[in-house]
């Protein structure tokens, strides 16, 4: 049985995340999307909704489950068994950092090697970043991510 992780902060998850995962779990017998706890970001969302929001998108994915964690996402595979992880590729700006990340982790654990899945076309621009600058802006960003986050994000605006 392979269990694949793909970690992020996700915030927000947009379609293109949406995307990689439906895809990933096509690829692996079991994928968790794990939200990084990163003490050092100042998150639009806390881990928690980020957490609850992909859980809702996912609903239906029976092989996916949604967790959160600290620390370095080597170390979180390791304690969950996962032996893949799932990176979506945009451009090749994003293949020399995921690469150079995923050469380093593979020497930390040899059982855990990368898979690179390219964005869709309809997603090569996308991020979470461009996400909350529209929505900063009250831009509508209902292309951006699942039509049941698209309030979440402009309530967080309207604060």
């Amino acid at each position: 049985m392979t269990k694949g992780l793909y970690a992020g902060s996700f915030d927000p998850i947009t379609l293109g995340h949406l995307d990689i995962i439906k895809r990933a779990s096509k690829i692996v017998d079991e994928l968790v999307v794990a939200v990084l706890n990163n003490s050092a970001k100042n998150p639009l969302f806390s881990v928690d909704n980020r957490v609850s929001m992909i859980r809702e998108v996912v609903d239906g994915l029976d092989n996916v489950t949604v967790e959160s964690f600290e620390g370095l996402t080597v170390d979180y595979a390791q304690s969950i068994g996962a032996t893949v992880f799932v990176r979506g590729l945009r451009a090749i700006s994003d293949f020399d950092y995921e690469l150079q990340i995923a050469q380093t982790n593979r020497v930390v654990d040899k059982k855990v090697d990368t898979i690179f899945l390219a964005t869709d076309l309809k997603y090569s621009y996308l991020s979470s970043t461009v996400v909350k600058e529209f929505a900063s802006y009250g831009a509508d960003i209902s292309k951006f991510v699942p039509e049941s986050i698209v309030e979440k994000v402009y309530d967080k605006y309207r604060k």
